[in-house]
């Protein structure tokens, strides 16, 4: 009788699976923080990294307005060092940024700069021109790749007017005349025959444009010094 007595008490402890029950139904009542704590890092990450998509598009927009030409750079391979040195070799209306393909044809999209779109591939910086002296905007690089011997960091391509330029059409935009040398053109073509003039009027007609900016602006400089 003692023995039967013994055996019916219960235990103090609970049972194994009645243990394993209870954290069941606490763990579905209660889930763990650690899923609620990675979503909001997940989520702020995103919205920093679109963030950052939406200036880079916006930055390059500025880049556009009184932009005379714009020209991508293989950039692979280049250091921090190279890039501030290439920068600090630039003239001041001309700015190089470092921007990828799909952001910048976001921004260029629908705009005469649109033709730029064969530069789209690999690693490109990019030449945001703001004056009309094209050549010595080009040189300092040229100057750059040599010194350094970056053969392989050649330009990608350039566009110019609404018209692209290749990599092997760049020797016609690197001896396009100068501002000097087109105004020299103009003086000297008003002092010799009717010819000549007519010879200048021919030109192509970004270059007959410069022409008469040139001499326009000569005649304003005249006028308010008098």
């Amino acid at each position: 009788m003692e023995a039967t007595a013994l055996l019916s008490f219960p235990s103090s402890k609970p049972h194994a699976s009645h243990f394993l029950t209870q954290t069941h139904h606490h763990f579905l009542s209660n889930p763990p923080l650690i899923s609620a704590r990675c979503k909001p890092n997940l989520s702020i990450r995103s919205a920093i990294s679109r963030n950052k998509k939406e200036e880079t598009v916006e930055t390059v927009k500025t880049q556009l307005d009184n932009c005379h030409l714009i020209a991508g750079i293989k950039y692979k391979g280049l250091s921090v060092k190279q890039f501030q040195d290439l920068r600090r070799a630039l003239p001041e209306s001309t700015k190089l940024l470092v921007a990828k393909n799909t952001l910048v044809y976001k921004a260029i999209e629908g705009t005469p700069w649109e033709a730029l779109k064969p530069c789209m591939t690999g690693m490109n910086a990019w030449l945001f021109v703001h004056s009309e002296e094209i050549p010595a905007a080009i040189k300092p690089y040229r100057t750059f790749q040599k010194e350094k011997k970056l053969e392989d960091n050649d330009f990608t391509g350039a566009v110019f007017e609404g018209k692209f330029y290749g990599p092997g059409d760049f020797k016609a935009l690197e001896s396009m005349p100068t501002r000097a040398e087109i105004y020299a053109k103009l003086l000297g073509s008003l002092k010799t025959p009717a010819s000549s003039l007519v010879g200048t009027i021919q030109a192509p007609a970004r270059e007959l444009v410069m022409v008469l900016k040139a001499y326009v602006k000569k005649l304003e400089e005249e006028g308010s010094g008098q």
